[in-house]
């Protein structure tokens, strides 16, 4: 099943639904991720678009876990039009599961989660709040509440299997809006409390669309079209050697007399090789300021 988000509404309620095994899985390889960095990165990018999923075109958001657990840090990108990117300072961290699951609330630790919306104003809006679990969802969900006064539940989900791949990821954000009747929100709270792990819900085949059928069950609900969902970095040759002409004159002249510069992607782990050729040729194009 290709990775996609889908929306669905009743009078007084959104929500928001998404599969995002592969692009997870994606991410776990390129980092090569351990199974709880793996699951720590693949909620975090999941949460980060379903906030998206509001935003217009050529918007994104970054969520940020600023945890003192052993992962270090955990960082995502999402835009609007379906892509997301993300690493974990520390893939390598391995705990032993705790009561059968993976410890993601201990790996991340306590801190702060930071939501940074970058919209079409000429300064982004940054929200923080504090970590309540380190499980991620329950984070996010806080920070909704707390930062941005909106009543949210959110539900992420990832499988790893023994071979560290990922199974099935995905993620549910449900909110309530201005005015929502008692008995719908009643309705809809009850259908999430019986509602199994989103994982297992995508390891059984569901798509976004019938999970999100699931948390509206007795109600009439509108589903919107589906948009597809998938890992996609910025990164880019010209862009790296923007950065390396950032760095200064000096900086760049020794990086021309060792000869080479490699460079890589915290995002995506895309390693770029800038030979000594290129190198002197971007130091000629510095104006020298001596």
């Amino acid at each position: 099943m290709q990775d996609h988000l889908v929306k669905a509404t009743v009078p007084g309620v959104r929500a928001f639904a998404a599969v995002t095994t592969e692009l997870v899985e994606e991410a776990r390889r390129r980092h090569d991720c351990f199974p709880v960095a793996a699951a720590a990165l693949g909620r975090t990018m999941t949460a980060a678009l379903l906030l998206s999923a509001n935003l217009k075109t050529d918007e994104y958001v970054t969520i940020r876990l600023a945890g003192d657990g052993p992962l270090g840090g955990v960082i995502a990108d999402a835009h609007a039009q379906g892509t997301v990117r993300g690493y974990v300072r520390n893939p390598h961290v391995d705990l032993p599961l705790a009561g059968g699951k993976l410890p993601v609330g201990q790996a991340v630790g306590r801190g702060h989660i930071h939501v940074t919306r970058f919209t079409g104003m000429k300064q982004p809006f940054t929200g923080t709040a504090e970590l309540v679990s380190g499980e991620i969802g329950d984070d996010v969900a806080n920070y909704l509440l707390v930062s941005e006064q909106t009543p949210s539940t959110v539900a992420l989900g990832v499988l790893v299997n023994t071979d560290y791949s990922v199974g099935a990821a995905g993620g549910i954000v449900v909110q309530a809006l201005p005015g929502a009747e008692d008995t719908v929100l009643a309705k809809v709270e009850a259908n999430l409390a019986a509602l199994p792990p989103v994982s297992e819900l995508v390891r059984g085949g569901a798509d976004a669309a019938s999970m999100l059928l699931k948390v509206f069950t007795g109600l009439e609900a509108t589903v919107f079209e589906q948009a597809r969902l998938a890992f996609n970095c910025q990164c880019s040759t010209e862009r790296v050697e923007a950065m390396l002409v950032s760095l200064g004159r000096d900086e760049l002249a020794d990086m021309a007399a060792e000869g080479k510069a490699e460079v890589r992607c915290h995002f995506c782990g895309e390693k770029y090789d800038i030979t000594g050729e290129r190198l002197h040729e971007l130091l000629a194009a510095v104006p020298d300021k001596h």
